[in-house]
């Protein structure tokens, strides 16, 4: 079928164009997409700072309704509504295992342009295909993906909303329940207010955390950070993040420290405001290296410094505990969220980069 979507001919730029989709295959579904979160990550895509092959279509936090499924897809209908996520192989050890988001072929599924049986259903009108990204390039009218990265979702929420729950949302709020398992009297630091870390400070008032201390450079989204559930907030422009999340502890440091932004002066500065076994979490693409001094800051504190991604969530089932959280009132995650028409998608991830919006969403 004929579709417009915007693709990435070359780096850095969107370009509106009609292409081709393919059916579904027997274990696929086709989504009309009805919105479709802005995430950093698709930055790297087009801008070429992660290894994605262009020509090709971006989005990954597509959300839509069903049109069509195939002969061996199973709990899923058309009419249904969903929300698209990662891709993953559904066999390895990590997979079969319950941990997806640890898929032995996580990288090439989700980065390399293909999907889990190696091609695309992606084509320009001469025939020439085109690479999808997350298994889904939710930048476009309709998107074909496998049936075990599509989660059903209540259809009495607004579907526009949906989207950034299949990535962004889900790496912050899974990283506080499914990596920490924070919980009663634990203390948190997060390091970036954006949607990821917004979404784990939620995440964080949910599971009854004692200290939720935003950390961050924008006032405005440290102020967003205190309303949905920091009980404190530190602007590294006006102090120092070490001194003042220890000193927001009594001096303990925290239980927990999440990075989101993947500066490795950062990452360092969570190192160092943590407490004795204290666990350290980056979930940001980053090219940066960080340097760890082994006794002083890992063997002799006991630390567990480590990376995530996806917040180790089985999608399918994980998005809907979200919605319902969200549905309760206890996730307000619309607070982040500003609607675009799709075609203005430039200016979307402008505000975004400028801090004018914490998670901008096409509206197709």
């Amino acid at each position: 079928m004929l579709m417009e979507a915007a693709v990435t001919y070359e780096k850095g730029k969107f370009e509106f164009d009609e292409i081709e989709l393919d059916e579904p295959k027997a274990d696929e579904v086709l989504v009309k997409i009805v919105a479709s979160g802005c995430c950093h990550t698709d930055l790297g895509g087009r801008d070429q700072m992660a290894p994605w092959p262009i020509p090709g279509v971006l989005g990954h936090e597509g959300s839509g309704i069903v049109e069509k499924v195939g002969d061996m897809v199973q709990g899923i209908k058309p009419g249904d509504h969903v929300v698209i996520s990662y891709q993953h192989c559904g066999q390895c050890a990590n997979c079969l295992g319950g941990h997806p988001a640890r898929c032995e072929r996580w990288f090439p599924l989700n980065f390399l342009g293909r999907l889990t049986d190696g091609t695309t259903r992606l084509h320009t009108k001469d025939g020439k295909d085109l690479s999808v990204f997350f298994g889904q390039s939710s930048f476009a009218q309709y998107a074909v993906a496998n049936q075990n990265q599509v989660a059903v979702v209540d259809p009495e929420v607004d579907l526009r909303l949906l989207g950034p729950l299949g990535c962004g949302f889900l790496t912050g709020f899974g990283t506080v329940i499914n990596v920490f398992k924070a919980g009663f009297g634990d203390t948190i630091a997060v390091y970036g207010a954006g949607g990821v870390g917004l979404a784990a400070i939620m995440a964080a008032r949910i599971a009854g955390c004692r200290k939720i201390i935003a950390v961050g450079r924008q006032q405005a989204k440290l102020d967003v950070a205190l309303e949905v559930g920091a009980t404190d907030i530190v602007n590294t422009r006006e102090t120092d993040p070490v001194e003042a999340v220890r000193a927001i502890t009594g001096g303990e440091g925290t239980t927990f420290a999440l990075d989101t932004t993947g500066v490795a002066s950062v990452i360092k500065q969570a190192i160092n405001a943590s407490s004795i076994y204290a666990t350290i979490c980056t979930v940001a693409m980053s090219p940066d290296t960080l340097n760890v001094e082994i006794e002083q800051e890992l063997m002799g504190p006991g630390r567990t410094i480590m990376g995530s991604t996806e917040g180790d969530a089985v999608a399918k089932t994980f998005i809907p505990l979200m919605v319902d959280y969200y549905k309760q009132g206890r996730f307000p995650f619309d607070k982040l969220c500003e609607f675009y028409d799709w075609k203005d998608i430039d200016q979307a991830f402008q505000d975004s980069l400028d801090g004018k919006v914490v998670k901008p969403i096409l509206v197709m």
